[in-house]
């Protein structure tokens, strides 16, 4: 699904009206149609409900007042608390509350902590609230009489249905302007906003529905709609069903790069995430001294010792047994459990190795970290054609862009973009939201849960993804995918056994699941 920043819905809208010649007032209609329709999604089905529309004086008021009148007409008891005088109120906006008011309308205006005060009992009454305060235009913080207005509809507890976005939230990225309305459902118009999948504004929106609002696709032709939200669909199209005459060696090899003392489980789990998205074969190559351990742990993922410095880790003298491992390898994941400590020559000759290959290459953990700022070896092998997909979380991040994690939470599109085009890799910035960078396209992943925020949940989505680039994919599609069913496998978990105390490996047998599930690999 596609979504848009509130620049990009600006040019839509500017486009439809002026050179596809579709009234605003047009537009208008269908977006407040679209809001009684959701409104009565909310409300009991077996009587009329009291709305409170509660409107600003631009564009989303003026859907406020389509959505009172079409709810009047249905039957509903409804009453508008204007913010602002009618007389006041312009454009197509003002046009739907005159005619509000000459189909007798009830409306109530509210410019003062005085009015409000005097009219917070009708707003208690109401079934539920629409809030049509502010749209996608609003850049500055909330203040005033909208701020008070808006901490009472969130103080009354009530369903609330907000217009397009919840007023006080950033369009773009999500962003709480000094406050917002916690919405329990957002109709949003046209297109989903690129805020309603961001945190904190994810917080405040609730469901999210799109409203067509009568904008023909071609109004989007010519225009760079570069944000995507990842969905089922999107997943599907991109994993296809297996062909009954394959073998393992069909399905690709991949080699986990890895571990040191006391971080053994890394690798194991990148491992199993590998060949629980159906991975052909899969070999974890440790520290020698680790390889005893990892001969006892796994099954069906094979291991291979490399020789180990003095502390117990890999290193330089590594290298010569790592280029003979990769003949006939299809992916590698490089860096879970790998250790930092003198590691950055290691990292950038293992990148170097893969891109004489063409082996596409996936970083995670701690081969991001013994990087630091040095990224340029991933520029020169992505310049050679390889695949690179990066798995920073946002800690990570900070350290490859030089800043601090606070810039990278409060901007965490820009940031993946930024690494994104400073090294031509894929990027996929991890947590709440993770977002996907390639190539100008943004993707953003409306899976997962708080329970995920735990030891080794990050090896299990590395390995995925590399198993997902043995098999064939190419990076962004295996970054994609991986990160939607690492989500959804953690909310099926979850769903299973709670959110506290999940642990990364109880993602392992939710993925085969979720993958017949959805008709994708199996």
């Amino acid at each position: 699904m596609k979504l848009v920043d509130s620049d990009s819905m600006r040019a839509l809208d500017r486009k439809a009206i002026r050179e596809f010649g579709i009234k605003g007032l047009v537009l208008m209609e269908n977006a407040g149609r679209g809001v009684a329709d959701a409104v009565e999604k909310v409300l009991d089905k077996d009587r009329p409900g009291r709305i409170a529309v509660v409107a600003g004086k631009g564009n989303n008021g003026g859907d406020g007042f389509v959505s009172a009148r079409h709810l009047h007409n249905r039957g509903h008891d409804v009453t508008v608390f204007a913010l602002a005088e009618t007389k006041e109120i312009k454009g197509d906006a003002g046009t739907n509350a005159r005619i509000w008011e000459r189909m007798g309308g009830r409306t109530i205006c509210i410019t003062s902590g005085r009015d409000l005060r005097k009219n917070t009992t009708l707003l208690r009454h109401a079934s539920v609230i629409v809030d049509a305060i502010f749209g996608t235009g609003l850049g500055s913080e909330v203040r005033g009489i909208y701020g008070d207005v808006i901490d009472s509809i969130n103080s009354l507890e009530k369903p609330v249905v907000a217009v397009d976005i919840p007023s006080g939230m950033d369009a773009s990225t999500g962003r709480v302007l000094g406050r917002a309305v916690r919405a329990h459902l957002t109709a949003t118009m046209a297109f989903a906003k690129i805020g309603c999948y961001l945190y904190p504004g994810r917080d405040y929106t609730g469901r999210v529905e799109v409203v067509d609002i009568g904008m023909p696709p071609e109004v989007c032709e010519g225009e760079k709609i570069r944000w995507n939200l990842i969905d089922s669909s999107m997943v599907s199209r991109l994993l296809g069903p297996r062909r009954r005459d394959t073998h393992k060696g069909t399905y690709g090899h991949v080699l986990i790069i890895g571990g040191s003392t006391g971080k053994s489980g890394a690798v194991y789990m990148a491992g199993m995430g590998a060949m629980r998205v159906g991975t052909g074969l899969a070999t974890v190559a440790v520290p020698e001294g680790l390889n005893p351990v990892m001969e006892a742990k796994t099954t069906e993922v094979m291991s291979h010792p490399l020789p180990e410095t003095i502390t117990g880790t890999l290193g330089e003298h590594a290298l010569d047994e790592t280029r003979r491992i990769l003949a006939g390898k299809n992916a590698v994941v490089l860096g879970p459990g790998l250790g930092t400590l003198d590691m950055l020559g290691f990292v950038e000759k293992v990148v170097s190795m893969c891109a004489e290959s063409g082996l596409p290459v996936v970083l995670d953990a701690d081969a991001l970290n013994s990087l630091g700022t040095g990224v340029s070896v991933l520029k020169k092998a992505a310049g050679r054609g390889t695949g690179i997909v990066l798995t920073p979380h946002p800690g990570e991040m900070s350290r490859l862009l030089g800043t601090d994690t606070g810039e990278v939470q409060a901007d965490r599109i820009g940031c993946a973009e930024r690494l994104a085009e400073e090294t031509g890799a894929v990027v996929v910035l991890k947590g709440a939201s993770t977002v996907v960078a390639a190539s100008g396209s943004i993707y953003i992943n409306p899976t997962g849960n708080p329970g995920m925020a735990t030891a080794g949940t990050g090896d299990v989505l590395s390995g995925m993804i590399g198993g997902l680039l043995a098999q064939g994919l190419a990076p962004v599609d295996a970054a994609v995918a991986s990160v939607y069913l690492h989500g959804l496998a953690g909310d099926e978990a979850a769903a299973r056994i709670g959110e506290a105390g999940l642990v990364a490996t109880d993602l392992l047998d939710e993925i085969p699941p979720l993958l017949k599930r959805h008709s994708l690999l199996s």
